[in-house]
């Protein structure tokens, strides 16, 4: 798991690692269940050594309650959620993270989902057409070409997908 999407999901609002863990689930579907419980908390600590999270412990008498800490965002890490927002992660696309992308953006009110598809979608246009260019000029039979074929068809359906997330978040914007 990716550490932005964690600083993502704390732009929201300071939580424990429990609920990062549930809105990831629920953000996820079925894809969530295989994340390893633990797996947040590595994270959250590694944030926290990286200074971009500070945590604090309530203060509190119940047992449970003062085990718990809160992570909080810090300028440092708030500035990182801003520069991923705007990061275009193709070629090796992670679908997942940046479908959490959208969901962290939309939550926390950082960026418009509409937005940041739009941002990627000019990428992938963009190395669409020089994938294209350059399988024009390879030979047929080349073994460049169908690597070039494997990439145009790649980028293609990336953006086929593109368009279900434009589609899904442009439904959302007009049910609120």
């Amino acid at each position: 798991m990716q550490q932005e999407v964690v600083l993502a999901l704390l732009a929201k609002e300071p939580s424990h690692g429990y609920q990062l863990r549930a809105r990831l689930r629920q953000a996820l579907g079925p894809v969530g269940e295989a994340m390893n419980a633990g797996q947040v908390y590595v994270v959250l600590t590694r944030l926290e050594k990286a200074g971009l999270v500070d945590t604090e412990r309530p203060a509190t008498t119940d047992k449970d309650s003062a085990d718990r800490k809160t992570y909080a965002l810090t300028p440092k890490g708030q500035q990182r959620v801003a520069e991923w927002l705007t990061e275009v992660s193709w070629p090796k696309p992670d679908l997942a993270e940046f479908h959490l992308k959208l969901v962290a953006a939309a939550a926390a009110g950082l960026a418009d989902p509409l937005s940041i598809v739009d941002t990627q979608r000019r990428e992938l246009l963009r190395r669409l057409r020089e994938a294209q260019r350059a399988a024009m000029a390879e030979p047929d039979g080349s073994d460049a070409a169908l690597l070039l074929e494997g990439i145009v068809l790649r980028l293609q359906a990336d953006l086929r997908w593109l368009e279900a997330c434009e589609r899904s978040w442009t439904t959302r914007r007009s049910d609120s």
